[in-house]
């Protein structure tokens, strides 16, 4: 094998790595936030007796959106305004993405009549009739990225490894600010 084939192959499992590890720490937010958002319905309709987990359901929906956002970014989703002050790109692919999540809410309901063999009007009336926690939820998962719009944006403007540094690094005597 040529040198050069060796450093490609080294190249694309390096890229693939970093690839992992964005989904990765993008899947664990979303599951995070999401699993809080159940844990939260699940405490008040308990206080009514009223039984509802879906933990499963958050962390499928977690690894789908994390997906999507990747596939977003790899498309250039969302970076209109990359040259402007941070938050402007921030809101932005929050807005972006936002309509993401308001399509995976209503193929969220498509695939729940269809796993749970309910005809598809009866699931859009569903929609109709509980159109604000509907829009809530879109709403809560909507405020849910932007942290972690923030978070990539700050990543971008710092570079990753200065990013990661900070957050996961232990401090030293030496920082930039000259505190330690």
């Amino acid at each position: 094998m040529s040198s050069t084939v060796i450093a490609q192959k080294s190249d694309l499992r390096q890229r693939l790595s970093h690839e992992m590890k964005r989904y990765l720490a993008i899947v664990l937010y979303l599951a995070f936030f999401f699993c809080s958002v159940v844990n939260y319905q699940r405490l008040i309709l308990a206080s009514y007796h009223i039984g509802s987990a879906e933990f499963g359901f958050a962390i499928v929906k977690a690894l789908v959106l994390g997906k999507v956002i990747l596939i977003g970014e790899a498309l250039h989703v969302g970076e209109r305004f990359r040259d402007r002050s941070l938050w402007v790109p921030v809101l932005w692919k929050t807005l972006v993405f936002s309509l993401f999540i308001a399509a995976f809410v209503v193929v969220e309901h498509l695939v729940g009549a269809a796993v749970h063999h309910r005809p598809l009007a009866e699931e859009f009336q569903f929609v109709t009739q509980h159109r604000d926690v509907v829009l809530a939820r879109i709403q809560l998962e909507t405020v849910a990225l932007v942290p972690l719009f923030a978070f990539m944006e700050l990543g971008r403007a710092l570079g990753e490894r200065e990013l990661h540094n900070l957050f996961l690094r232990r401090a030293t005597a030496a920082t930039p600010s000259g505190r330690g």
